[in-house]
């Protein structure tokens, strides 16, 4: 089943996308008590949104090694490996939708870079989960591209501007769910042109192992994400570029890219 959050006559709600891309409202949350109305509407004639705001937003850490090893190599050391889930966070006033612009900050340098992600939303209140059980507190997957200002990324210690500026966190289009991660492949595009592909299986840590892990120590609530890190090299965008996220059984998170007037690049 594929959900969205969308907008539409300045009226923002919930819906259900079925096969001919028609979207059924729905009368509540996915997350809670809901309703399915008589409503409808085609996909083409609403605005989507970010399929959802979180309570919290969870970012896994160094989770594939070639990522891992590329971005030692960008700093002049070997690469070391985690040996137990690192859990980061990011901020909401980052978050756009699908097709939103990735607007880059005018005293930005050049290193502005995508990194596309599979991203888990929590479906039921979860405390202390063994790794066996974790999946079924996920509520479904979605895309992410967490956008990073490398030059920032080095000197921010909590990486508040590098990985957090406004619309450094596209997210979309939808949610789906009865998906299994380890299934799903990740194809990341900069101006229709293949930049980065990946299995999401091989990651060091997978979702499951993740939930259980921070369940241990946090309770994770309904519509919680968990964006789960990208593999691979990257490369910078610039003013103009179009990056997409597609990860199979999914769909495509694509977004322009905009710099802010009077930039430097500096």
């Amino acid at each position: 089943m594929r959900w969205c959050r969308f907008q539409r006559d300045g009226n923002t709600g919930f819906g259900i996308i079925d096969d001919a891309d028609t979207v059924t409202v729905i009368a509540g949350s996915p997350f809670g008590n809901y309703a399915v109305t008589g409503e409808t509407h085609a996909l083409g004639d609403v605005k989507l949104l970010a399929p959802v705001v979180p309570p919290t937003f969870y970012a896994a850490g160094v989770n594939y090694r070639e990522h891992v090893t590329y971005a030692a190599s960008l700093r002049g050391e070997e690469p070391v490996f985690p040996r137990e889930p690192h859990v980061g966070y990011r901020a909401v006033n980052a978050l756009v939708a699908h097709d939103d612009p990735i607007v880059i900050p005018r005293d930005a340098s050049e290193q502005v870079q995508y990194e596309g992600e599979l991203v888990a939303v929590i479906g039921r209140k979860c405390r202390d989960v063994p790794e066996d059980e974790a999946l079924d507190y996920v509520f479904g997957y979605t895309i992410g591209n967490d956008v990073s200002e490398r030059a920032w990324q080095k000197s921010d210690r909590t990486l508040w501007r590098a990985k957090n500026s406004d619309t450094f966190k596209p997210m979309g289009p939808w949610i789906v769910t009865d998906l299994d991660p380890d299934d799903l492949h990740v194809t990341i595009t900069l101006n229709h042109r293949v930049v980065g592909e990946y299995d999401v299986r091989t990651a060091i840590f997978g979702v499951a192992r993740y939930i259980s892990a921070m369940s241990r120590y946090m309770t994770l609530v309904p519509g919680d994400v968990l964006w789960m890190g990208t593999d691979g090299a990257t490369e910078n965008m610039k003013d103009g570029d179009v990056v997409a996220v597609e990860i199979s059984d999914i769909g495509t998170l694509r977004n322009p890219v905009r710099r802010e007037a009077g930039a430097d690049g500096g």
